[in-house]
């Protein structure tokens, strides 16, 4: 027997606190029955648990991690229809959902999971999970900016925990430094960093907790090892649920989002694209064919 609330999280319905807001709101029926009470014993296995009328389904767990681009929004949905991170991870049969968010002009590693406790301890502030970035920021800092960004930066909501810096490249017209820090504050990176004059041109996050982004290339992401799958748990205090062998043991590992460009029609009465004379003009004399020989080809690039 569980908690409700902890069993809808990790049925991945939503958040812990969502799934809270969920039960106060009269949301969530037990066995036909509305529920309004936070912290009800349930057991999914015997039980009926229905989330506005559709019942919930408690999947094995899963981990996975992204390298994401910029120019895409880590939510699950946009209502501005910009691109999400979920386009990465359609072929993914289980609902997973990215833990936590890079901002669209952020890169680096992002993690997904349907495990609902999970990420509620890899984002609890009590938990302090490490998160290491790299960015390339304008100009070279001083030993006294980078002094300032160690011990601490004073922003609009707050002074900034230590974090740890490290230099990886001086130069005048910009640097390049990598910042740990385990504060989840909105931009808190490129704001501390704006603060001591040093405004960011690139930022990319390469390690959250014991993960590593390592030479995944944007765009990819693959499941999680067993060894990675027992640090990340174990560093929530968390007992890990049993890893999914057959489904790590089907995957290809590295993963792209399949793109293709449209299908592009070529016709010979009269019209021929510069791509095509192209062609022609590479072979010798004696192969080119007049475009009568073709009057309709479709070429997928």
């Amino acid at each position: 027997m569980e908690r409700l609330q902890k069993v809808l999280a990790q049925a991945g319905a939503a958040s812990r606190r969502k799934c809270e807001e969920l039960i106060r709101n009269g949301r969530v029926r037990v066995d036909g029955e509305v529920c309004t009470v936070l912290g009800t014993k349930v057991d999914p296995r015997v039980q009926r648990i229905e989330v506005d009328g559709r019942p919930i389904v408690v999947e094995p767990k899963v981990c996975l991690m992204l390298h994401k681009p910029t120019s895409y929004v880590t939510t699950v949905a946009d209502p501005q229809g910009r691109r999400t991170v979920m386009e990465f991870v359609k072929e993914v049969t289980q609902r997973v959902y990215p833990v936590g968010r890079l901002d669209y002009a952020t890169s680096g590693l992002l993690l997904f999971t349907n495990d609902g406790e999970l990420t509620h301890r890899l984002l609890h502030p009590s938990r302090e999970i490490d998160k290491v970035y790299r960015a390339t920021v304008i100009g070279m800092p001083d030993e006294e900016t980078l002094a300032r960004l160690a011990a601490g930066v004073d922003l609009e909501d707050g002074r900034t925990s230590p974090a740890h810096v490290q230099v990886l490249r001086l130069d005048v017209k910009e640097s390049v430094l990598e910042l740990t820090i385990h504060e989840g504050r909105h931009h808190q990176v490129r704001r501390m960093l704006e603060t001591v004059g040093h405004p960011v041109k690139r930022l990319k996050r390469v390690k959250f907790g014991p993960l590593e982004l390592g030479d995944m290339r944007p765009g990819e992401w693959r499941w999680l090892t067993e060894a990675e799958w027992m640090q990340i748990y174990g560093a929530v205090q968390l007992t890990p649920p049993p890893y999914p062998r057959d489904l790590a043991a089907n995957s290809s590992g590295l993963r792209t989002p399949q793109r293709r460009r449209p299908a592009r029609v070529w016709q010979a009465d009269g019209v021929q694209s510069r791509d095509d004379n192209r062609h022609r003009q590479s072979q010798p004399r004696s192969r080119q064919r007049s475009g009568d020989d073709y009057p309709w080809r479709v070429r997928v690039r």
